[in-house]
């Protein structure tokens, strides 16, 4: 019988979670060369731009121009790797090589593509890699042609490519300091670029079946759920963020009627969880602020670019509630019954995430004690939503506060659940214990 630690460091979680250590590794490594800097960084830095990179976060602590060209392509592929996934490319390469997985191999698989047929997990693979090569390649192409009104056509290709990397991999990194305020008014760039994000986050199987079926009666209830929350949140964020900022001076207020209502859809769509942004987020109303985090939270699609608790599990949480109230002994959608195994996912994921936010948001109280509670949520928030979002923080962050979050886009990028799966392995038992009642409310 092999060893418990032997189990632990074969499983699944485990080797996924590997993957992404050894690709920040790398990343880190190749950050650090001088030629990849314009002005030196520490290897902290380099380590915090990898994380950050390869989570597709884009909270950075080192400005992304300060990196040469050479640096901010590196950014680019970690970006391509972590937002595709590792075990993406892996199982394409060993398909590519026409060579079978074995038991491990599929067990690995089918943990990254949450699918329980080998026949299924080839067919993904070969679909992620043709669907994100395609959109991208539309992406760039428009981006290239939306910023060559704006720079020579040599920059416009690098920005077309480097945006559209970071866009649709849900990612954030921007080339200049101030992201992307300078394009508030840029319709083009604005409906492109949260175009890309919108596909980014749907998720690769919704949009294979979106392909295949291009019917609403007959795409899956999952693609049904994906879609229809994320045309619902994105509208009434569009209307929210519009009406609370409308008259805000710092944010809204000094744009025409068309710019604000540019703006308010860009806004509604990066934090979930893009990272992008054409107006300061520190200069948000308190109002608009908490929005921001809602959105983060929930996050886009499973098996896609973007994380977050993911929309699924927001959508199962709202219907056991609802299922609750109405003294209902199963969960229904769409005239289907949810398996409790799911519904017990979904709980354990908000708890963990739920925890995770908690013990971080309290490490920083304490290490960063001078800056403000709110700022402090909101970067820990975006961070393991790897969104990307910030209002100021993550420049001024300690060594500590710097690895805290770290941390927190790691976990949120790997997942919550395969963490806790990783702490304690599940044990099965054919030991069956009576019912009991504990008060609850």
């Amino acid at each position: 019988m092999p060893s418990t630690p032997t189990k632990l460091l074969s499983s699944p979680p485990a080797i996924l979670a590997t993957g992404f250590l050894l690709l920040i590794t790398l990343g880190t490594c190749l950050l650090k060369l001088p030629a990849a800097t314009i002005n030196s960084v520490s290897w902290l830095q380099a380590a915090f731009t990898a994380t950050s990179a390869v989570t597709v976060t884009g909270l950075s602590i080192v400005d992304t121009a300060n990196y040469t060209h050479l640096g901010q392509v590196v950014i680019a592929i970690l970006i391509q790797l972590g937002g595709l996934g590792f075990m993406t490319f892996a199982v394409f390469a060993f398909l590519s090589l026409q060579r079978r997985l074995n038991l491990v191999g599929q067990k690995i698989a089918r943990e990254a593509f949450a699918e329980t047929s080998f026949g299924n997990i080839t067919t993904t693979a070969k679909s992620v890699i043709t669907i994100a090569l395609s959109v991208e390649l539309l992406g760039f192409i428009a981006l290239s042609i939306a910023f060559v009104q704006e720079m020579p056509l040599s920059d416009a290709l690098y920005h077309g490519f480097f945006y559209t990397v970071s866009a649709f991999n849900n990612a954030g990194f921007a080339l200049t300091s101030d992201n992307l305020t300078g394009y508030v008014d840029n319709k083009s760039i604005n409906f492109i670029i949260t175009s890309l994000i919108i596909i980014g986050g749907l998720g690769f199987i919704v949009i294979k079946d979106l392909i295949d079926h291009r019917s609403w009666h007959k795409i899956s209830v999952n693609t049904k759920v994906v879609v229809g929350t994320t045309i619902g949140l994105n509208l009434v964020a569009f209307v929210l963020f519009w009406l609370l900022e409308h008259n805000n001076p710092n944010t809204f207020g000094h744009l025409s009627l068309s710019d604000q209502l540019t703006a308010a859809w860009f806004q509604a769509i990066t934090p979930r969880t893009a990272g992008f942004n054409t107006i300061p987020i520190d200069q948000l109303t308190d109002a608009s602020t908490l929005l921001t985090m809602f959105l983060m939270f929930i996050g886009g699609g499973s098996l896609s670019t973007a994380s977050g608790i993911k929309i699924g599990t927001f959508v199962i949480l709202i219907l056991t509630t609802w299922a609750f109230l109405r003294q209902r002994d199963h969960v229904i959608i769409f005239k289907r019954r949810i398996p409790d195994r799911l519904v017990r996912k979904s709980l354990a994921l908000i708890s963990i995430t739920m925890m995770l936010i908690f013990m971080s948001v309290f490490i920083l109280s304490v290490v960063e004690a001078e800056h403000s509670l709110e700022d402090v949520l909101f970067e820990v928030v975006s961070a393991l939503s790897t969104v990307g979002l910030t209002r100021g923080l993550t420049t001024q962050l300690s060594h500590t506060g710097e690895v805290v979050i770290m941390f927190m886009m790691f976990a949120g990028r790997v997942g919550p659940l395969t963490l806790a799966y990783l702490i304690a392995m599940p044990k099965s038992s054919r030991i069956h214990y009576p019912e009991t009642n504990v008060l609850v409310g």
